[in-house]
């Protein structure tokens, strides 16, 4: 509920400029940009309204934890991002919060 509200503002504010910009395809002479006007319009309305703002939102509720489940084979292949460890995986020094705020060190040109 707290990412549909603050997220759908935003999410339909895009969905309408994009769905007014491909309108604006159908002020054209050629059929074949009016059908892609038309057609990308409307994939737009449907996909901001019916599956980001009902289906998204429904499906997570079903799923609850089952949404943020990771194979194990995709797991082993994608990098580990836990910002709390050190490059070399080792903890950061308590002083540090945090591995970007460590102060960047320049390397040689040459």
């Amino acid at each position: 509920m707290r990412g549909l509200a603050a997220t759908a503002r935003t999410i339909t504010a895009a969905a309408l400029i994009m769905v007014v910009v491909f309108a604006g395809f159908m002020t054209n002479a050629d059929i074949v940009t009016k059908m892609i006007g038309v057609g990308l319009a409307t994939a737009v309305a449907l996909d901001a309204t019916i599956v980001r703002l009902v289906l998204v939102p429904a499906t997570m509720m079903l799923f609850g934890r089952a949404n943020w489940w990771l194979p194990g084979w995709l797991d082993r292949l994608l990098p580990n991002l836990d910002r709390r460890r050190a490059p070399s995986g080792a903890p950061v020094d308590k002083g540090e919060t945090d591995v970007a705020d460590r102060p960047v060190e320049p390397v040689s040109a040459g």
